[in-house]
């Protein structure tokens, strides 16, 4: 589905994995079920959605639609950040085992709804479309 602000129309899909920090078995119990509870408020706050999320217990998998002129690493930031904050705040044996709660990486990867190999094709395909005219 399409979305647009004043300048573009786009449809952005990433999925997007991080860790706790060392990957303790943190994410389980009242932590993941507050975690699931606080991401979805979250990224309505940054302008972004979430479509899919699950955890184990040492990683969180979103897959997350965001406007393109923000971009995803101000989401991922934010959604760390934010998280972190609360969770810690909430459940004191994460400040007293863990100097952090999340590591400062994470994965991101681009998902689309068109194959790559279907873009490829529109795009070579412009300039012939031009010369039949």
């Amino acid at each position: 589905m399409y979305k647009s602000n004043n300048n573009i129309v786009y449809d952005c899909k990433y999925h997007v994995i991080w860790c706790p920090k060392y990957r303790k078995p943190v994410l389980k119990g009242d932590v993941e079920k507050m975690l699931k509870e606080i991401l979805p408020f979250k990224a309505e706050t940054l302008g972004a959605e979430i479509i899919e999320m699950e955890t184990d217990l040492d990683h969180v998998h979103l897959l997350v639609s965001c406007n393109p002129q923000y971009g995803i690493h101000k989401v991922v930031k934010g959604l760390k950040g934010f998280s972190s904050r609360v969770l810690r705040e909430n459940f004191p044996h994460l400040k007293s085992t863990m100097p952090t709660l999340w590591t400062n990486s994470y994965f991101v990867g681009t998902v689309g709804s068109v194959s790559l190999e279907a873009v490829k094709q529109y795009i070579e395909n412009q300039q012939v479309r031009t010369k039949k005219k």
